[in-house]
């Protein structure tokens, strides 16, 4: 306790504080423990990065820090209560000496809306419903008739790998035989109901031919194999 003793004497002056935690963390066994007695190491402020939807105060409230937790405390706990917000998919929390948490959240992102008494819910690709307040957030996402999870998993996909017809989808629905019916602004997308995302990436050249042509496309039909029907205006 020698070094603790000196320190005290210093009046906890930062040079002090430094050699402290150089000492201690070469003995990691006991650094922390030794380390969240100093108030040098007191949370003082809290970072939340990796939020697009979810509300940082919502993190914030969940965690329940106050000034009286060091960063050296263990933060498994913590991880464990933001982990339970819905929308919470990953966490991770880091330390910024000598007073900072940060932590990094990977959020559950919505895929699509889907009516409801209440209005237009937003859910992930398994169909469950997001707490996303759409009048805090800005949220564009293509509209479905109902949580068909199938159609979620493709929509997933689709963002992933053609973001750029994600991007302009207004709705995907089923219609009679279960094919599928896209909405971009350009034109309907018809497809059969076991479409793949690959299958899918057949119409970008297919735009970007009659995009070059000045042709008014109304209607891509993917039903027939290998090809790609365009039904022009």
């Amino acid at each position: 306790m020698r070094v603790m003793e000196m320190v005290r004497r210093a009046g906890w002056k930062p040079f002090a504080i430094a050699a402290v935690t150089l000492i201690a963390l070469a003995s990691p066994f006991w650094a922390p423990s030794l380390l969240a007695h100093l108030s040098f190491f007191r949370v003082r402020t809290v970072e939340v990065q990796g939020v697009r939807y979810l509300a940082p105060s919502a993190v914030l409230a969940r965690l329940e820090v106050d000034t009286t937790m060091s960063v050296w405390d263990d933060v498994r706990p913590l991880e464990r209560r933001v982990a339970t917000l819905p929308q919470v998919s990953a966490v991770t929390i880091d330390r910024k000496l000598p007073g900072t948490l940060v932590i990094h959240v990977t959020e559950d992102l919505p895929v699509a809306f889907v009516p409801s008494r209440s209005g237009l819910q937003a859910v992930d690709s398994a169909g469950r419903v997001l707490p996303i307040d759409a009048s805090r957030v800005d949220v564009d996402l293509p509209v479905i008739a109902a949580r068909d999870t199938a159609l979620l998993r493709l929509l997933t996909e689709v963002r992933g790998s053609l973001p750029s017809v994600y991007d302009r989808l207004s709705d995907a629905r089923r219609v009679e035989g279960g094919e599928l019916v896209l909405t971009l602004p350009e034109a309907v997308v018809r497809a059969e109901a076991g479409v793949t995302v690959s299958r899918l990436a057949d119409i970008i050249p297919v735009e970007r031919d009659l995009a070059r042509r000045g042709a008014h496309v109304a209607e891509l039909d993917l039903r027939f194999r290998d090809q790609v029907i365009a039904r022009l205006q």
